[in-house]
């Protein structure tokens, strides 16, 4: 199972950086990974939606090349709508998806779909959690039953609850645990987001993943998991003529739940102050330092201008950070990255010390070069190499069905709507040097931080 989680999401966010600066100009681009140089002018590549009689929402992402498609179903459901006191409850469920229904006998699902030449897996989120097979086009029709029949004929009996949660706990021991940055993440996220449910990490807490019971996950599931509370997406080779009478009679079969919940969280408060926080390991090899602030949710009118801007100060190599850290023997890593979720998100920078230089010496440097791009804003060099960049790596995503369709479900999921997404590309193109000011200066010059400092043991 993928997790993404805590600021094990911030990590996984990270490490998906070019994937997400990518996709931010891929929604509106309708061309073929074939032709990019007539992407914008291809009208023939158009997403295409409908909305089932049950309230299920479905997304069609063409891509002919192959007879191949990707099929995702995201519940609008994460971590972050958790009881207090049951983390790690979605993430648990996420797990138990894969047992028994009606028809399948637990732990068969996906060997069924690999003995069909698939693969499958899912995903948890503070936002959402996700489903996802990519499968030959002609087995469509059977791996969409199987879906449709564990989102309404799971059976969660007792001897495959308990065992399942000893693998939940023993992932965290591997993931987080036994992780000096993992450990570190939670620490940021419970300091950035106190009070706000994404304070909570995705896999749960140890003494509350102890408690969580078979009850629990059948209340889960009976609470959240409905057609109208999800969102089909299949990217591939496919149209929304040939989806449509499958959907309706697969997914349209299953009659709305009505009693659905609808997630309630509280605002995500402004920091009341700047805080540092430290965790030394003797596992640690390098010490690390990062800065985060509060970002903007998914969907801010400031979300593509903070977007270039962090591309700027710490995207790449030709970003900021690099060339004055980096390219000078002071870093021998860093980067920025800006993160959108339902809720605000985190704007970051980070750095890698080289050998010889302090942790305290990278953070002078790297603060300094923030407060100086800050004051003087982007270089129309800088500005345009930014937003080329991220149309450039949006061509080689597009080759991707499955990251087509986890970006339009992560939007989706997030409440954003098909016209939104598709519009980001022409919004990102607008974005001017006084835009990048603006954003960058109100959500990072004067507010409060969090800092977050990795050390071996002893520092």
């Amino acid at each position: 199972m993928i997790l993404t989680q805590g600021l094990a999401a911030s990590r996984v966010m990270r490490s998906i950086a070019a994937m997400v600066a990518a996709m931010v100009s891929l929604i509106a681009m309708p061309a073929s990974a074939q032709d990019p140089a007539s992407a914008q002018d291809n009208a023939a590549w158009k997403p295409e939606t409908f909305t089932l009689a049950n309230g299920m929402t479905a997304v069609v992402l063409p891509d002919h090349r192959a007879p191949v498609v990707t099929h995702m179903l995201w519940y609008r459901v994460g971590s972050a709508d958790e009881t207090p006191g049951k983390s790690g409850l979605a993430h648990f469920l996420e797990h138990l998806m894969f047992k028994a229904t009606d028809e399948i006998p637990a732990g068969e699902f996906s060997k069924i779909v690999a003995r069909n030449g698939g693969q499958d897996n899912a995903a948890t989120s503070f936002d959402y959690t996700a489903y996802h097979f990519r499968i030959a086009k002609d087995r469509l029709p059977q791996m969409m039953r199987m879906e449709a029949d564990r989102m309404v004929h799971l059976k969660l009996d007792e001897q495959e609850v308990i065992p399942e949660l000893n693998v939940v706990r023993e992932e965290r021991r591997q993931n987080v645990e036994s992780s000096p940055a993992a450990v570190l993440d939670e620490m940021v996220y419970a300091e950035i987001y106190a009070g706000h449910p994404y304070a909570i990490p995705v896999i749960g807490r140890m003494d509350e993943l102890a408690k969580l019971t078979r009850d629990d996950a059948v209340d889960w599931y009976r609470t959240w998991y409905g057609p109208e509370n999800a969102i089909l997406v299949v990217a591939g080779d496919m149209t929304a003529a040939e989806l449509k009478p499958l959907a309706d009679e697969i997914y349209g079969a299953i009659s709305r739940r009505g009693d659905l919940k609808v997630r309630q969280w509280p605002a995500v408060r402004e920091l009341s102050r700047s805080v540092e926080l430290s965790h030394s390991d003797p596992k640690v090899s390098q010490p690390s330092w990062s800065r985060h602030w509060l970002g903007v949710a998914t969907g801010d009118a400031d979300a593509e201008a903070l977007r270039v801007g962090i591309e700027i100060l710490g995207g790449g190599r030709t970003s900021r950070l690099y060339r004055e850290l980096n390219e000078k023997g002071e870093a021998v890593m860093s980067s920025g990255y800006s993160m959108d979720m339902e809720a605000r998100g985190i704007v970051a920078i980070s750095a890698t010390p080289a050998p010889g230089v302090s942790i305290e010496e990278i953070e002078a440097a790297s603060a300094e070069l923030t407060a100086k791009f800050l004051r003087e804003g982007p270089t129309a060099e800088e500005l345009e190499r930014a937003k080329k960049m991220i149309a450039a790596s949006a061509i080689f995503t597009r080759d991707n069905q499955m990251s087509m369709a986890e970006w339009y479900g992560q939007l989706l999921s997030a409440g954003q709507t098909i016209e939104q997404i598709e519009g980001w590309d022409k919004r990102i193109r607008a974005v001017t040097a006084s835009d990048v000011m603006r954003a960058m200066n109100r959500y990072l010059a004067g507010t409060h931080h969090v800092d977050a400092v990795l050390l071996p043991e002893g520092r």
